[in-house]
């Protein structure tokens, strides 16, 4: 057991030195991960209120599509944005390969199925009164949309939630589309996977407990978001 002692001491001393290229891998982390989740959310949302709210056909077969998706294996996906945006695939031209914004695609295409899945499970769970309610008070297409979607909005920032835990977690995609290149595309986990493979455990849990500090502000974010908006509608918040 000693070396864990050692390796958690000697992680303290990395994190709190400004080790760089610890912190190189933590910003290429952060950069990415809020690349992937803003594209992931700009579509997955809409997606997900269409495939929970609207009736039409085939809407079960893209719902089981979505909810499929969610299980894809990192290094599939991977696989598939490599073969596109490797010199002789399709989008070849654009320079993605061995990039940040590479990485962001292949996880923005993990976290999409997530959030538009979560996010239509949540409507479709929703209480049929709040749209009798708001048909009640005359609302139009467009307030009748974004009245129920804010009502659902615990659950869709859940959603988001869940998308980044795996957004932010993943191997495979950072490993085969970024190439783990330091001070450029290394990622924590592929950090985490290189230094560990390397001898260099005390790196690994450094970098281990960025990932976990990071997944705990995410979370009392969260909550405190949740709290403001309980008091809001309670007028808890006025004194």
């Amino acid at each position: 057991m000693d070396y864990l002692l050692e390796g958690l001491v000697t992680a303290v001393k990395l994190l709190f030195s400004g080790d760089e290229s610890t912190w190189s891998a933590v910003w290429a982390t952060v950069k990415v991960s809020a690349l992937s989740m803003s594209v992931s959310l700009a579509l997955g949302v809409p997606a997900g209120f269409v495939l929970g709210y609207a009736r039409f056909p085939g809407r079960k077969a893209l719902r089981l599509v979505s909810d499929t998706f969610m299980a894809l294996p990192t290094v599939l996906i991977g696989l598939l944005v490599y073969a596109f945006i490797c010199r002789r695939g399709p989008l070849g031209g654009l320079g993605l390969l061995f990039t940040l914004r590479g990485i962001a695609v292949g996880q923005a295409m993990l976290a999409l199925p997530i959030v538009a899945s979560l996010t239509a499970e949540a409507l479709e769970g929703q209480d049929p009164r709040v749209r009798d309610t708001l048909l009640t008070l005359g609302a139009s297409r467009s307030r009748l949309a974004s009245g129920t979607l804010f009502e659902a909005r615990h659950a869709v920032m859940a959603a988001a939630v869940n998308a980044y835990g795996r957004v932010s977690t993943e191997v495979g995609i950072s490993l085969m589309v970024g190439g783990n290149i330091k001070w450029q595309t290394r990622t924590i986990t592929t950090a985490i996977s290189l230094e560990t493979g390397m001898g260099e455990f005390a790196t690994g849990i450094a970098l281990g407990l960025i990932l976990l500090l990071m997944a705990f502000a995410v979370n009392i974010s969260l909550s405190f978001f949740r709290r403001r908006a309980g008091l809001a509608l309670t007028g808890g918040g006025a004194s």
